[in-house]
């Protein structure tokens, strides 16, 4: 697969404006080309039908993404990155403990700090967020959306 991560942005767009249709609220009516034919606003809403109106492209995109995606747990992934460097249990004193739990009680800001590295390393390396780091996503997989997407229209 080649690498359209650059690309992902303007293809969501595309694909958003390919799938709905302009909305004029005020007439409510389809304005398919642009502009209102009763009122002749070009401040339009996008249609989606069968799931409502919305001003904006952001909505669009995000309802075929959370359909067809599965969301990256990256503290779930940084946490397993862990496991596989670091032993599963660590020796204080008498006790035997298990190694995330003693770093992530000992020093919850080191734990946080990795993770963040540990994340922005992820986004270079192939995981994409659309919602400035609300939800994350695998890039390959965004990448067969869109090749999907392209082939739908």
């Amino acid at each position: 697969m080649t690498n359209l991560a650059s690309e992902i942005p303007q293809l969501l767009s595309k694909f958003a404006y390919k799938r709905s249709i302009p909305f004029c609220y005020s007439c409510y009516k389809e304005a398919p080309t642009g502009k209102c034919s009763c009122c002749f606003s070009d401040d339009l809403m996008r249609l989606l039908p069968g799931i409502g109106y919305e001003y904006g492209i952001d909505w669009v995109i995000k309802e075929p993404i959370q359909e067809r995606l599965t969301k990256v747990s990256t503290s779930d992934e940084f946490e397993e990155e862990i496991r596989r460097i670091y032993p599963e249990t660590t020796q204080v004193g008498w006790l035997t403990l298990d190694t995330i739990d003693v770093i992530k009680t000992l020093d919850p800001v080191s734990w946080s700090l990795a993770q963040s590295e540990w994340i922005d390393n992820a986004l270079e390396e192939g995981v994409i967020t659309f919602d400035n780091g609300n939800e994350y996503y695998r890039s390959s997989e965004v990448e067969y959306l869109m090749r999907e997407f392209e082939s739908e229209h």
